[in-house]
Parts: C-alpha cells; structure tokens; sequence
C-alpha cells in the first residue's frame, strides 16, 4: 500500500491504526463510559443576573432614528422631524435588492420610498438593541469626573506617583 501512494506523509488512513475500532467510522470513538438512558438537555441560556444588559425592542424613525414611543399612530409624522411614518422605508418589508423594493407581493411599484403611502402590507420595523438602563430602571453609572486630569501636567504627576517607592 505504500507504493500506490502519492506522498509519504502519514496520516489517518495508514495500517497502524487501532484494530478494535469499527472499519466504517473515519474519526476516533470517545472511549469514555457513559450512563445509560437519556441525556438531559444542555442549558445555553444560563441563570439571568440582575444587572444583565437586556434586550430592548423598539421602532425608530427611519429618518433621525429616534425611538419612537409604543402608542404611536403611524399614519402620522415622526415627533421630532417631522417625516411621514406610513411609508416604504419604515415598513419591515423593505428590502433595497428585491422586485420593487418589498419582500411581499406587490401589485404596482410605489416610486417614492420616503413619502407617505396607503400600502395595506405596511407593518412597522421594529429593532432590537440594548438596554443601556439599569435592571432597576436607573440610568448607568457614569465615570467620575474628578478622577480626570485637569491640566497636562496633572496627568504627567499621576503618572509618577505610580512608580515613586
């Protein structure tokens, strides 16, 4: 067999291989023993903490991303600029790179994306993103502001003081 080989490299298929294994498996068996009967199911999510960052869902405006409250009507305007919320922009079913625009089956295209519109598959994006909220609601800690260098000799001395003895 060493003969018809185009490289002498050995590797997994040469004959020393362990003899007590099956023929038809190509990659090592766990020799550890296991318990019979079921494995119970791994647990991916792991206890939640309190001060975990969760998940916050939220619509933003597609124009100045605002966070746009939960009870807003969007047949009107952003709050804060004042664009049209009912158009193709805003909707989940935009997508840029599909047959006019919207991932659902349109009859006519709607040539101005950003203007409001009377389409029934409209359905509002909504994003996911982080809380930047405590778990109690309060806002994160800020850094100190009087641990900051005033002057650039402040932070020059700072500095010393580390490797004085």
């Amino acid at each position: 067999m060493d003969g018809d080989r185009k490289y002498k490299t050995r590797g997994y298929m040469d004959s020393g291989r362990d003899s007590g294994r099956d023929s038809g498996a190509n990659f090592p068996r766990d020799d550890r023993q296991r318990a019979p009967g079921p494995r119970p199911p791994l647990d991916v999510t792991g206890p939640r903490l309190p001060r975990l960052i969760q998940n916050l869902t939220a619509s933003r405006c597609f124009n100045c991303a605002t966070a746009l409250p939960p009870d807003i009507n969007f047949k009107g305007a952003c709050p804060k600029c004042s664009v049209a919320l009912h158009c193709c922009k805003q909707c989940a079913n935009f997508e840029p790179s599909t047959r006019f625009q919207c991932l659902k089956l349109i009859p006519v295209r709607i040539p101005v994306k950003d203007a409001a519109n009377e389409c029934e598959l409209f359905k509002p994006r909504v994003t996911v993103a982080r809380d930047s909220a405590g778990a109690n609601g309060a806002p994160p800690p800020q850094p100190k502001s009087d641990m900051a260098p005033r002057t650039p000799t402040d932070a020059r001395a700072a500095f010393d003081n580390l490797f004085k003895k």
